[in-house]
């Protein structure tokens, strides 16, 4: 994570093509990767807010393949939506703001990457999931991302995180952790090791459906909280998909699985009483209502077949990652209580124990949908 450092804001802001008048800038938004900023420029008497971004290259290693997967998606969803004469485009998708050169992004002196954006105004982004419609909206909001970018050609995206969602490679991550035992903490989890242990074979899956050719590499968002979707302030339509530094090429089922897992808990991601942990049918069901209303048009029978499969994994992956990380030291994940990770990995687990006491039920459920479309 990046603490938040005394830019020259100001002077940054000149390196982009934001015309007018600067007046003022400020922090913006409660993300723990990148440096982000609101800047106000007076453009004959008219406040126009941008947003100016620091990518945080310790995360994103090569911000050059970042942006230009960026560009590469944001201009296509853009295409699309000018051609069917969409009239508010510019609040439907993430438009970058050019460098006063030409470029897409800017280095300063020090190293770092800066990219500029178009403020999206009239909308906001929750951090919270509430209802059920607003998990529906949201769901849907993603599935039409998804499907602007299904038909987009030319060159495979950049991985900007290799193997990220790669559940083989998170589990191999696990084995080796517990074999190091770097903390000496493996005897005090052996009943949280084994627990992995037993559903090993759930991490292959996907991936070898996806090697024999049954499901389709996809571009994807690959972080599908609820606070990357900007929802309208009047209507509560879910119009922007935003922080696109993880788009890359994956499965739906990463996506779908994520919103899942973020959405349907019962309780905080770092509750101390797993046993109050339960996947909530209802949210589900939204979720389900909400994706399929705009991914079905696209989505193969088989990608369908494994939606509700695909929350199990992702919420398995995330708890590998959490256990690991205890037992490493805690050098990954911030913490701040002594067993804090254990604790996020026994929720996981929770959660994962009550999707599959629910699973048939959740499978049932996207089939009956999926023909109703």
């Amino acid at each position: 994570m990046s603490a938040r450092r005394n830019h020259d804001i100001k002077t940054l802001a000149r390196r982009f093509f934001m015309p007018g008048d600067y007046v003022s800038h400020a922090p913006c938004g409660n993300g723990h990767i990148n440096d982000t900023y609101e800047v106000r420029c007076n453009q004959a008497g008219t406040n126009v807010r941008y947003i100016l971004q620091r990518i945080n290259h310790a995360i994103f290693t090569r911000p050059d393949l970042v942006m230009d997967n960026i560009h590469r998606v944001t201009s296509h969803i853009a295409g699309k939506l000018d051609a069917i004469g969409e009239p508010e485009a510019c609040r439907r998708v993430l438009t970058l703001v050019p460098c006063r050169d030409g470029s897409m992004w800017h280095e300063d002196g020090e190293g770092n990457h800066w990219r500029g954006y178009f403020y999206i105004e009239g909308a906001e982004a929750h951090d919270h999931v509430n209802s059920t419609a607003l998990a529906e909206e949201a769901a849907r909001a993603f599935g039409t991302f998804q499907k602007h970018v299904a038909d987009m050609e030319g060159d495979r995206l950049a991985d900007t995180i290799p193997d990220f969602h790669n559940t083989r490679s998170r589990y191999n991550a696990f084995a080796r952790a517990v074999e190091e035992d770097r903390s000496g903490r493996r005897g005090e989890v052996a009943r949280e090791i084994e627990w992995v242990q037993t559903r090993e074979p759930l991490v292959d899956v996907l991936l070898n459906l996806l090697a024999d050719g049954t499901l389709k590499e996809r571009i994807t968002h690959n972080d599908t909280k609820i606070n990357n979707v900007m929802m309208d302030h009047q209507t509560g339509e879910g119009l922007c998909i935003m922080d696109l530094d993880t788009v890359m090429p994956g499965l739906v089922h990463y996506d779908f699985g994520d919103l899942v897992r973020t959405t349907t808990i019962s309780t905080a991601e770092d509750e101390r009483d797993a046993s109050r942990v339960t996947m909530r049918q209802p949210m589900f069901e939204a979720l389900v209502r909400g994706y399929l209303s705009t991914a079905r048009e696209f989505l193969t029978r088989a990608e369908i077949d494994y939606l509700a499969f695909s929350g199990k994994l992702i919420t398995l992956e995330l708890a590998m990652r959490f256990l690991a990380d205890h037992l490493n030291g805690d050098p990954y994940f911030k913490t701040s209580r002594p067993g804090h990770n254990l604790d996020r990995f026994r929720v996981q687990a929770a959660l994962v124990e009550s999707i599959e006491m629910q699973e048939e039920r959740m499978r049932e459920f996207v089939a009956q949908c999926a023909e109703q479309g």
